[in-house]
């Protein structure tokens, strides 16, 4: 036998091997947050299995590390997080899943990167992320009748995809609990699980960063609050399913917070400690706990630009639906503490309304504040119609499935937060820029 046949049998044996050990895969892998010295990746088989991901600086692609070989298991819908802390701060890697020690192939790229030093040494670096809510997955045998809700097509993703964010924040609904589904473990896994198994979600899955909060449908039932009964079953699914860096508090909330070069980003959870709509005292959409602890951590926060994540509207005016504006007192209090401590570079970005827009507020003696609201991916559209936002920003009104690709870039004296809405296509709709000496 030759070397060349030899050689020929090797490779369609390494490759029936690798492709056989796709049928084990059941979505992922994901690549969660990024650190200097540690990222974390996610993954989730049909049945259990052991799992590990090999992985390499592509500047030394013969140095190859291996996380730490875990088992997935039932009780949590066969998935798993997995941390390679063999890394260097500043560079990019490669990696490969193995299920049960097999390598397992994937037809896109599979990368991940580690933030940079660059405190005290340089200017912060420029980056990019993608920024989206409301993805709703049809699923025929449970949807209600009629008109399917979801999009039919998920080009969208591919469209994320190509632009080639660093990350992409997941600001709400980014899956749809069903009636079948909020009463039980088995419902709540089932749901995550066939939104997170779309095809075309893989590839953006696994090459670009992946950080999320919640809002009411991933939470539990449309506009669910702090007295939805399973909510710790739908708290244990999250954190199953995302691979946030942090959680703040020893109870199921999601609120957490993390940087990604000179911007810090606050993850709130608008859901946990909300009070019922109808309620008219004892009224609550952040809480008091979380409230405080936002507040204090924009205190401490020494970033270029401070980001605040909610799965609701914070600044638009109208009462309506579940803004904030329907919490007017929590609302004030928030927006005075800012004011008063003459905390900078303050900006929100919330999800929820299917429909996207730009929300200003005017502030005597102070800067302005900016509402980014980006939604829906893929669920059905609103029309804010009979809707007095008497603060949105002329022609910034979306009403088709649209993501945002935000650029932060230039030297430190001249940073800018630049917020460009795309199409499911990915053709641009809008675009705006804030300089971080505007918010000062």
């Amino acid at each position: 036998m030759t070397l060349r046949l030899l050689a020929a049998l090797y490779f369609v044996c390494v490759s029936f091997t690798a492709a056989a050990q796709e049928k084990f895969l059941q979505s992922g892998p994901m690549v969660g947050y990024s650190e200097m010295r540690e990222v974390k990746l996610w993954v989730q088989t049909k049945e259990a299995a052991k799992v590990k991901i090999k992985y390499w600086a592509k500047d030394e692609p013969a140095k190859v590390f291996t996380t730490a070989e875990v088992r997935t298991e039932a009780d949590n819908a066969f998935a798993t997080h997995l941390v390679a802390d063999q890394v260097n701060y500043g560079k990019k890697y490669s990696y490969e899943l193995y299920i049960n020690n097999k390598k397992v192939k994937r037809n896109y790229l599979l990368e991940f990167q580690t933030q940079d030093l660059w405190q005290h040494r340089k200017d912060a670096p420029d980056f990019s992320f993608a920024v989206g809510s409301c993805f709703y997955v049809n699923d025929p045998h449970y949807d209600r009748p009629g008109k399917p809700y979801g999009s039919t097509s998920f080009e969208i993703l591919t469209s994320i995809h190509q632009k080639k964010p660093d990350f992409m924040l997941w600001i709400g609904d980014n899956t749809y609990l069903r009636e079948p589904d909020w009463n039980s473990k088995t419902g709540i896994q089932y749901r995550y699980t066939h939104t997170r198994s779309v095809p075309e979600l893989q590839p953006l899955l696994g090459s670009v960063h992946n950080y999320a909060i919640w809002d009411d449908h991933d939470y539990g039932p449309n506009n669910a609050d702090r007295s939805f009964w399973e909510k710790n079953l739908t708290s244990e699914a999250f954190k199953t399913f995302w691979a946030n860096p942090n959680y703040i508090f020893d109870n199921g909330a999601i609120t957490g917070t993390f940087q990604w070069n000179d911007v810090q980003f606050f993850m709130m959870d608008d859901r946990w400690f909300k009070s019922p709509n109808s309620r008219t005292t004892d009224k609550a959409y952040l809480g008091e706990e979380q409230l405080n602890w936002l507040i204090d951590a924009l205190h401490a926060s020494p970033a270029t630009f401070k980001v605040i994540c909610v799965g609701g509207q914070v600044l638009n005016p109208a009462a309506v639906k579940e803004n904030y504006s329907n919490h007017p007192e929590e609302r004030q209090k928030l927006l005075d503490a800012i004011a008063q401590a003459k905390i900078k570079g303050v900006i929100f970005m919330d999800g929820d309304r299917h429909f996207t827009e730009l929300t200003k507020l005017e502030r005597p003696g102070t800067y302005p504040l900016y509402d980014f609201t980006v939604s829906p991916l893929t669920a059905g559209i609103s029309n804010p119609r009979d809707e007095a936002n008497t603060l949105r920003v002329p022609g910034t009104l979306v009403q088709e499935h649209n993501f945002a690709i935000v650029s932060v870039h230039g030297p430190a004296k001249e940073r800018a937060f630049k917020v460009t809405i795309y199409n499911a296509k990915g053709a641009e709709i809008w675009t705006r820029e804030v300089k971080a000496s505007e918010l000062q």
